[in-house]
């Protein structure tokens, strides 16, 4: 399940989807995300779905790819499926033994919880795959500088959360190596109940949070050496312009949503 986590991972390729303005993508994920939760049946989801599948075949990236990052949240998708089949009531009931009554609209509703999260993941799986964390840092960092007029540390918080987008498949290749490696020398991760299991972690967890904080040491010290201030009088290399492709795909967004909304409204 480690291996399978795809968020914060780049994977290059010449497509119009890498091409676009790192801005606009990420607008389009948060639109995209915001358009999951106003959506309430399951036409909603379905166009989603087919609009989600277009971008990711138009990427270039290989649908196996991100399909696996839905792997590591399958037990957060089990048991939020299973709050709503079991504690959610309605008017058409389904199966019925002792105290459990399972109702369709319960079943409706984990289908539908369970689609989100799916959808969610991919589409965040999508912005990393197809933005370098330098693009997605410049991008961050544009769309929160408006908020710098407040104190707000905009340069600051977009290179926190690309450094912490980028550590992330970092970390889990160095935990990946570490299981490997405490397996090797008799650790079960595996066997026993919950608390043998939450035992077993130790082994693993210590290593892993040495591993990580001489990595952040390794990477202050040499964000000093290149005498790195933060945003004083800082420059940057390529000034990111929108393009008319930018703009194409702004309308496309603009119709997607408009039309999540139609439907939400009129025909659920």
């Amino acid at each position: 399940m480690i291996a399978n986590i795809t968020i914060g991972q780049y994977y290059p390729a010449d497509s119009t989807v890498h091409a676009l303005d790192p801005r606009l993508k990420l607008l389009a994920v948060l639109v995209y995300i915001a358009s999951l939760f106003v959506a309430k049946g399951p036409a909603n989801y379905v166009i989603a779905a087919i609009c989600l599948g277009a971008v990711v075949a138009i990427s270039g990236v290989p649908i196996k790819f991100i399909v696996k990052g839905i792997k590591g949240i399958l037990f957060l998708m089990l048991f939020t499926a299973g709050l709503h089949i079991f504690f959610t009531t309605g008017d058409t009931l389904l199966f019925s033994a002792w105290f459990i009554k399972i109702y369709l609209e319960g079943v409706t509703t984990a289908l539908l919880m369970g689609s989100r999260l799916i959808l969610l993941v991919m589409a965040s799986s999508v912005l990393t795959l197809t933005t370098s964390p330098l693009e997605l840092a410049d991008a961050l960092e544009r769309v929160l500088k408006p908020f710098k007029r407040i104190g707000l540390p905009a340069h600051e918080i977009a290179m926190m959360m690309t450094i912490a987008l980028r550590f992330i498949p970092t970390l889990i290749e160095e935990m990946d190596k570490i299981m490997k490696a405490q397996t090797a020398r008799g650790a079960d991760f595996d066997t026993g109940g919950l608390v043998k299991k939450a035992k077993s972690l130790i082994p693993l967890l210590v290593p892993l949070f040495i591993s990580s904080f001489r990595r952040a040491d390794d990477l202050a010290m040499a964000m000093e050496a290149r005498c790195y201030r933060g945003d004083i009088n800082r420059t940057r290399m390529n000034t990111l312009k929108m393009s008319r492709t930018d703009f194409w795909a702004m309308g496309v967004l603009a119709l997607y949503l408009g039309i999540i909304i139609v439907v939400r409204i009129f025909f659920e």
